[in-house]
């Protein structure tokens, strides 16, 4: 009985009534991290190094009113949005057939070995060399760089496919779009996942070096310009906005859409 008792304490699942929740542990993180920042900064006490958050309300308001910080961080969201969807799109693809047909992941693998150890800064310039200063040159760069990731997350995924579903579905003669919408979507559905939450972080990060680079608009350019001016502020203005906008975009869809496709784990 003592055995059992013991076996069953281990096995029950936490209470959930207690403790903060999930809102309540984000919130205290970021006033950890929010209060670590203070205290950095009344270290430092030079606001030319690092400014009191306070101190980047005025400038976050007159960016904003002048209309400038939401015309640029609208281009770097459209660029990470056809850089997103040109990625996820073709990395799936590519993942899938590489993982489930094995001669031609033979071929593709030393590929893909290599597109994932390319510095995405190289990548970036060899595209602004080859295509241009053009917009089609960041999206292509942001595009080829993500790619090679989400593509060894499906294959990994392709490879973890139940094979007793194939079988079904050539027995109820399933026509090909049906077992892929039906058979096969839905048991990579964690790694698409996994794949898009990772691809966000990055592409988003990388969009901001193509822009660095070699745009005349975007949340990258600006911090390029107010680096050039030393102005840490406005460099931080628009750093923490765009930040901002990412992490409601992870908690609002990400997040929900994750825990959606592992409900059948609980």
């Amino acid at each position: 009985m003592q055995g059992n008792d013991t076996a069953e304490r281990w096995t029950r699942a936490p209470d959930k009534g207690t403790g903060p929740g999930r809102v309540g542990v984000t919130v205290i993180s970021l006033a950890g991290l929010l209060a670590i920042w203070i205290v950095a900064a009344a270290l430092t006490a030079d606001p030319q190094i690092l400014p009191q958050p306070w101190d980047l309300v005025q400038p976050f308001a007159q960016a904003l009113a002048s209309g400038e910080l939401l015309y640029h961080l609208g281009w770097t969201l459209s660029r990470v949005l056809w850089s997103f969807a040109l990625a996820m799109s073709l990395g799936i693809t590519l993942g899938l057939v590489m993982g489930r047909y094995e001669a031609l992941n033979r071929w593709l693998d030393p590929w893909l070995v290599v597109f994932l150890n390319l510095p995405a800064l190289v990548l970036i310039v060899l595209c602004y060399l080859w295509i241009g200063l053009t917009e089609a040159a960041a999206i292509a760069a942001v595009t080829l760089n993500k790619i090679p990731n989400v593509a060894t997350v499906i294959r990994e995924g392709a490879r973890a496919l139940d094979p007793g579903l194939d079988d079904m579905a050539q027995v109820y003669r399933m026509r090909r779009w049906t077992q892929m919408r039906h058979v096969v979507l839905p048991q990579l559905a964690p790694f698409i996942t996994a794949a898009a939450r990772s691809g966000v972080a990055v592409i988003w990060k990388i969009v901001l070096v193509v822009e660095f680079l070699g745009r005349s608009n975007g949340v990258g350019f600006q911090i390029h310009l107010y680096f050039q001016l030393f102005d840490v502020g406005m460099v931080l203005v628009y750093a923490f906005s765009f930040i901002a906008v990412m992490l409601a975009v992870e908690w609002l869809v990400l997040q929900p859409w994750e825990r959606r496709v592992r409900r059948w784990r609980d």
